[in-house]
């Protein structure tokens, strides 16, 4: 396939470094296990998943993908990194997940095959990772029906952010590989907010996402000074 400009090869480097640990729920990926059925209830309960028709941007091994898929929903995956999507083939294969598919394609390079396709698109822990998040916001926009639900979630970007998500998940807790996470490409609520204004979103609810690393649990909540989630409607 054609490269895709809005892609950064060291970051697909590294995720497809670690493609094969993708599901083992105490490897570099248990953050992810630990807040997916957060994520996952809280996209259930706005957008309703049974029978709905449901892209997942930036995928990797289909963790959140494959949740969806198991509530009901047709999900369709999307990543650029080639060997996370093999992980989440074999995965969906060996589970016999129902409902579910994946694709190594850019989510601007489907938008302008698909748009209005989908109604509810997700894109969870992926902006920080790109050159244009605003490109991967106005893509996600355009797939999304009429009516639809579109979800964000990232990491803000202030000192709290950088002590929490940096220093202490990747060098003091070890939650994450260190150099998992750049902190000049954080994102601040105010401007994931307006480049889904600009994209023609309706803005519906933002949460937090906290960490207790004592109890290692993991709840939501008005605080989104660091982990945060978005929730947008399309007209």
């Amino acid at each position: 396939m054609t490269e895709a400009p809005n892609a950064d090869p060291q970051e697909l480097a590294k995720f497809s470094q670690l493609a094969h640990r993708w599901w083992d729920p105490d490897s570099e990926f248990k953050p992810l296990h630990q807040i997916n059925p957060l994520r996952l209830e809280w996209i259930d309960r706005h957008a309703r998943l049974q029978g709905k028709r449901v892209l997942d941007v930036g995928c990797g091994g289909g963790i959140l993908a494959d949740s969806m898929a198991r509530k009901g929903a047709q999900v369709l995956g999307i990543d650029l990194a080639t060997k996370a999507l093999r992980v989440a083939q074999l995965h969906a294969m060996e589970a016999q997940t129902p409902g579910i598919e994946y694709r190594e394609v850019a989510v601007e390079t489907l938008a302008a095959e698909q748009p209005e396709s989908f109604d509810v698109v997700t894109c969870m822990e992926m902006l920080e990772h790109v050159p244009d998040p605003s490109s991967v916001v106005r893509a996600a926009a355009t797939l999304a029906k009429p009516g639809g639900w579109v979800f964000f979630s990232t990491i803000n970007r202030n000192p709290k952010a950088f002590l929490f998500a940096i220093v202490g998940a990747e060098y003091v807790l070890k939650l994450l590989p260190r150099g998992t996470h750049e902190y000049a490409k954080f994102i601040r609520p105010s401007e994931l907010a307006r480049w889904c204004r600009e994209a023609g979103l309706d803005l519906a609810d933002t949460r937090g996402m906290e960490y207790n690393p004592l109890t290692q649990r993991y709840w939501l909540s008005g605080d989104t000074s660091v982990n945060y989630l978005l929730a947008c409607r399309k007209p």
